[in-house]
């Protein structure tokens, strides 16, 4: 019988109420609208692909993953894991009867891709301003059909920050139009980035992150005209809270005239993790959680009442747990950088994933391989379990259950030697336990807690865990989160790469809930 797995972090208390965050995982950047009565969520994906995540909810708390946006990063470059690069803050709207996402990638430029449907083919990306240093473009159509470009900028590349920039663009997004004019200079607001651009009352509102991803705030600012001059309002800061940095999100109204707010949080290892903030408008600002002190900034709730939506929505989360027993890849995996189709079948043997080992890393550091399979962390604290088969075959091929972020990585595999297969425990590629691999499938276990300090196990299929002595700190990388998942690997010289590793299923267990 199959071990018992579980949803390993829920936010719908099944009371009318919900918890935050309503996504423990990794969705960096958050972008939502709605269409009718749906929900769809974008984010950041950096060089991991499948790439530009869309989740779809009912409620704005429960969540599924229906889709990505783009199969691979729209430049060669990424065949390779580039820390930090790739996908940045993207923005989703719906206007003109589909469905559109800017994503910025800013050592190349702004990018567009569109759908009719957003759970179905999206188009190839579409370089819309080649730039370097451009960040966070959101699009705007006013009501007299002329289109905008709002974006900021990354000091990294551009020299600037601080600034949002307004651009002319083509209502078809092809293209940008002119040079526009840079409406808000604000260092006193340091870090600004992240717009999101709406058009209420006659107000022009800018809504755009300050103050850095760990310690930040919201800012609103408003005008008469999309030029400016703008004139501005810390709208969610985190006050007396535990949540830090609440900020850059999306501001989304319901039917019913109620607004929320969807922001993120920096939590380190774990990620950027996904809050949701009732919003009231007073004197014409959108003032965000809860104002516990009074001072006219809103502060994040750590429980509320769930949105009054048209009707009631199951508890879902993001998926996680996986059997292999469907014919393609789950939307939960993405690959460390632009990967190939031919890394992996779910029909070659039915029931499992066949990972096929792909060329080692040159330089031996397994953490920056592209084949990497991996997942975002999903809770605070958490248990997984994988089995592997891994028949015998020629030196230097690995396999087995890895953590990977911030430049370090630690794995449980077996191991192809000359005297047998080996099941090996390294940490960024030091070894630190090694043994006869037990015959037959093997089961491997990582047991993640709220620090995220990571113990791995290992058992025969029938036999008891052994638990290693030697643990491994989690780290967030660049921008992103740590993650875990599975490889296949072949340090072997010459010829092409050959044999197998079949994973049976890959399980979140049941713990016992953790508080965010």
């Amino acid at each position: 019988m199959p071990t018992p797995f579980s949803f390993p972090w829920e936010a719908d208390a099944g009371d009318g109420t919900y918890r935050n965050p309503i996504l423990h995982a990794d969705y960096s950047d958050p972008d939502v609208i709605r269409h009718g009565d749906d929900f769809y969520l974008t984010a950041s994906s950096f060089n991991c692909t499948p790439g530009l995540p869309i989740l779809h909810s009912r409620d704005l708390v429960n969540w599924t993953i229906i889709n990505h946006a783009i199969k691979n990063v729209p430049h060669p470059r990424y065949r390779e894991v580039q820390p930090g690069c790739g996908v940045w803050a993207p923005s989703i709207r719906f206007h003109a009867g589909k469905f559109w996402i800017f994503f910025p990638m800013p050592d190349e430029g702004i990018y567009l891709t569109t759908a009719k449907d957003p759970a179905g083919q999206w188009s190839e990306p579409h370089l819309v301003q080649e730039a370097r240093g451009w960040i966070d473009p959101c699009p705007f159509w006013d009501d007299d059909g002329q289109a905008y470009l709002v974006h900021a900028y990354s000091k990294s590349r551009a020299g600037i920050r601080d600034k949002l920039h307004v651009r002319p663009m083509a209502p078809d997004g092809s293209r940008i139009l002119g040079e526009g004019r840079i409406v808000i200079d604000a260092p006193h607001h340091p870090c600004l980035e992240g717009p999101k651009v709406h058009k209420l009352n006659g107000w022009y509102y800018l809504l755009a992150p300050g103050g850095g991803v760990p310690t930040g705030w919201q800012v609103a600012l408003r005008s008469r005209d999309i030029y400016g001059p703008y004139e501005e309002k810390i709208v969610l800061e985190q006050g007396s809270t535990k949540i830090n940095g609440p900020h850059q999100g999306a501001l989304i109204d319901l039917p019913n005239g109620d607004w929320w707010f969807l922001h993120f949080q920096d939590a380190g290892p774990f990620g950027r993790i996904t809050h949701l903030q009732p919003v009231k408008w007073q004197d014409d600002w959108p003032l965000m959680g809860v104002d516990y002190d009074k001072n006219g900034v809103g502060e994040p709730v750590a429980t509320s009442r769930k949105p009054a939506v048209a009707a009631a929505s199951p508890v879902a989360v993001p998926q996680t747990s996986d059997e292999f027993d469907a014919p393609k890849l789950g939307l939960q995996w993405q690959w460390h950088a632009n990967h190939e189709d031919s890394w992996c079948s779910l029909i070659a043997r039915p029931g499992y994933l066949r990972l096929f080992p792909q060329p080692a890393p040159a330089e031996g550091d397994l953490g920056r391989a592209p084949n990497l399979l991996m997942q975002k962390f999903p809770a605070r604290q958490f248990t997984v379990e994988t089995a592997l088969d891994f028949p015998p075959g020629r030196a230097g091929k690995t396999a087995g259950l890895i953590v990977v972020g911030g430049g370090t990585h630690a794995s449980l595999a077996l191991a192809h030697a000359s005297e047998g297969t080996q099941l090996l425990f390294q940490i960024n590629g030091e070894t630190y336990f090694k043994t006869a691999a037990p015959a037959g499938e093997v089961r491997l276990r990582i047991a993640v807690d709220e620090t995220a300090k990571c113990t791995f196990c290992f058992a025969s299929p029938n036999g008891q865990f052994t638990t290693l002595e030697k643990t491994f700190q989690a780290r967030e990388g660049g921008w992103i989160g740590a993650k875990v998942g599975l490889f296949a690997m072949d340090a072997g010289s010459g010829g092409a790469q050959t044999g197998h590793a079949d994973f049976s299923y890959f399980r979140f267990l049941q713990e016992k809930p953790a508080e965010a």
